[in-house]
């Protein structure tokens, strides 16, 4: 059995120096820790609590004084440096002190509060959830932050929108559409022929020419046809003769007849025709 001992006998490794290797953040910085000498144990509080977390170290022979009086000398080194370490360290002695007395304590009737093994895993709960905290808000911190170890680009990348356009027509939807645009590209020029219009003058003129010929009662398109070059002209010629009619019939040198509405209007020599209006016709 000795033999045996002595082949397993390894190097030790100071706890202090092995707990605090796993107390540094990932930059590599570590934060000041608390390094207790009590009886039956020497090394930082964290490692104190995983040993009695695990029941490696005898919290019966462990003196809370001297735990108390290594706190107040830590907290009076680190509060001006870090308070919230300090925070967490009040509570890691707190909650050693008082497993520390449950177990002092006789047991009693179970009904009266948990046991020192509940409590014990109790502990071990809150410091795993304390251990989780801590290593999430370690990592944030470690992050890199905008404007200290990254940087955004000067000028931003505007968004680009890409647009496909698909079409669904069949054929008839294709050749109506041709048809409307080439009717809308057609030139239609509208032009407005000029009409020749009888003036009142003209066709006094033309009647005082043929009033010698109206010896008798004769229809009045009869003598307007010579005159008229197209059919386009009839309105302008009728309305412009009947109206110098008028005119002739009260001087006295025209008489006109109807025999009924819009029948034909006759027209025959004036009994008492004026010999001035043949003169003016002729100038």
């Amino acid at each position: 059995m000795a033999e045996n001992a002595e082949k397993k006998t390894v190097k030790p490794i100071p706890m202090d120096k092995l707990w605090e290797e796993g107390t540094k953040d990932e930059r590599g910085v570590s934060e000041p820790a608390l390094t207790v000498d009590v009886d039956g144990f020497e090394g930082p509080l964290d490692l104190l609590l995983h040993l009695a977390r695990t029941q490696k170290v005898d919290l019966a022979r462990i003196s809370v004084l001297a735990l108390a009086e290594q706190y107040i000398a830590f907290i009076e080194k680190v509060r001006e440096m870090r308070l919230e370490l300090a925070a967490d360290y009040l509570v890691m002695a707190a909650w050693l002190a008082y497993l520390k007395s449950r177990l002092l304590i006789p047991k009693k009737s179970e009904d009266e509060g948990p046991s020192g093994e509940e409590m014990a895993a109790i502990l071990q709960f809150r410091l795993k959830r304390l251990e989780a905290m801590r290593d999430a808000a370690s990592r944030l911190v470690n992050r890199n932050r905008l404007g200290r170890d990254v940087f955004a680009r000067g000028m931003p990348e505007p968004i680009v929108v890409s647009k496909q356009s698909a079409f669904s027509a069949s054929l008839y939807d294709l050749l109506t559409a041709y048809a409307g645009q080439r009717q809308r590209r057609a030139i239609t020029n509208v032009r407005i022929a000029k009409r020749g219009v009888w003036s009142l003058k003209q066709a006094r003129d033309i009647l005082v020419r043929m009033i010698g010929d109206f010896a008798d009662w004769t229809a009045l398109d009869h003598f307007l046809i010579r005159y008229m070059t197209s059919r386009e002209e009839r309105a302008t010629a009728v309305a412009s003769s009947f109206a110098a009619s008028l005119e002739l019939v009260r001087e006295g040198a025209l008489e006109i007849r109807q025999q009924e509405p819009f029948a034909p209007i006759y027209m025959r020599k004036g009994k008492q025709t004026p010999a001035s209006l043949f003169e003016n016709a002729h100038d």
